[in-house]
């Protein structure tokens, strides 16, 4: 009697435990992920870094977000899921948030929806979907990681050891997300829903130790938004007067001189910066890359001097630039 007593009493406890293998985000949702996520290759950076790295579908019409890096020194080629190769458009990034989005020349494109608010809180199951190591270089599917969501924290309160320009809330990720080509990888909820962008390598200045991190969907949802509808652009502005050029400026009023400019679209990497001009006083250095001029974007050497034939010789410049694998804003007063 007492043996029935307890089978039954097991069974009526069984019978309220979850099944967990049914609530594990692995499943179904996998496989759409893996269509909405792309392979993204671009230039290779200094000391031999990789030309590649991971995106996300964000819209039907084949803008994808991805993490700004050194890979989109160049417009980059995307693949997609199904093995079919674009060049891409680089439509728009924010560095403050180390994102941009992509453009190709492609329709009914499936894609994650943004939401408003963050979808998943510390000790959440997720999935990342990326193209790390570059294993999925054709049609094969991205690869998959599964894991938690070890916390959820401000990435600024790592007291300036994590060298990167994002300031905000991130997702610390209890898998090994800090891999070659996982960079703008998507992280997904067990939903299916996006919950956030994986970070680049970031690696702690001081200790040495790795951090594995990921964006929340919703900090990119308003600016990927912006950038898709046009609010947004760091595309030059051709319309916009040129001045004299006694009254403009140009690198070398603002202290910098330029490697040989020998190429169509050389890029703009800082080769000297002159003492005591507007340059040095914020600290630019050899090697940096010019981005952004007052928010337009510079893809050559030609387009920096043309975006700064615009801008009157007494006013402001705003750079960003890139060193190594941070991207730093910088005000330059003449």
């Amino acid at each position: 009697m007492n043996r029935l007593l307890v089978l039954a009493i097991a069974i009526l406890f069984l019978a309220d435990v979850p099944d967990v293998r049914a609530e594990a985000p692995l499943g179904k949702w996998v496989r759409d992920a893996q269509k909405r996520v792309v392979k993204v290759y671009g230039a290779g950076g200094l000391k031999g870094l990789e030309a590649y790295q991971s995106g996300f579908l964000v819209s039907p019409e084949g803008h994808i977000a991805t993490a700004w890096s050194y890979v989109l020194d160049v417009e980059p080629i995307v693949l997609l899921d199904d093995g079919r190769r674009f060049e891409s458009k680089i439509v728009g990034f924010e560095p403050a948030l180390e994102l941009a989005v992509l453009k190709i020349e492609a329709t009914e494109t499936p894609f994650f929806e943004l939401n408003n608010e963050r979808t998943v809180d510390w000790g959440d199951p997720v999935i990342a979907v990326s193209n790390l190591f570059n294993i999925a270089t054709g049609n094969e599917p991205a690869s998959v990681m599964q894991g938690t969501v070890a916390s959820v924290t401000d990435l600024n309160a790592r007291r300036g050891t994590f060298k990167t320009p994002y300031r905000g809330k991130v997702l610390i990720l209890d898998l090994i997300a800090n891999n070659p080509g996982a960079a703008g990888g998507a992280v997904i909820d067990s939903n299916g829903q996006l919950a956030g962008m994986l970070g680049k390598e970031l690696r702690d200045s001081t200790t040495g130790v790795w951090l594995n991190y990921a964006v929340p969907a919703n900090a990119l949802r308003t600016t990927i938004g912006d950038i898709i509808a046009g609010r947004k652009t760091t595309v030059v502005n051709s319309s916009t007067a040129t001045l004299p050029r006694k009254d403009s400026h140009n690198p070398g009023f603002l202290g910098l001189v330029m490697v040989p400019d020998v190429l169509e679209t050389t890029p703009a990497y800082i080769d000297t910066v002159a003492p005591n001009s507007p340059a040095a006083r914020v600290s630019l250095r050899p090697d940096d890359l010019i981005l952004l001029v007052n928010g337009q974007r510079v893809d050559s050497q030609r387009t920096l001097r043309s975006l700064l034939r615009t801008i009157d010789r007494r006013d402001d410049v705003e750079l960003t630039v890139q060193r190594d694998t941070q991207i730093l804003p910088v005000t330059l007063q003449p």
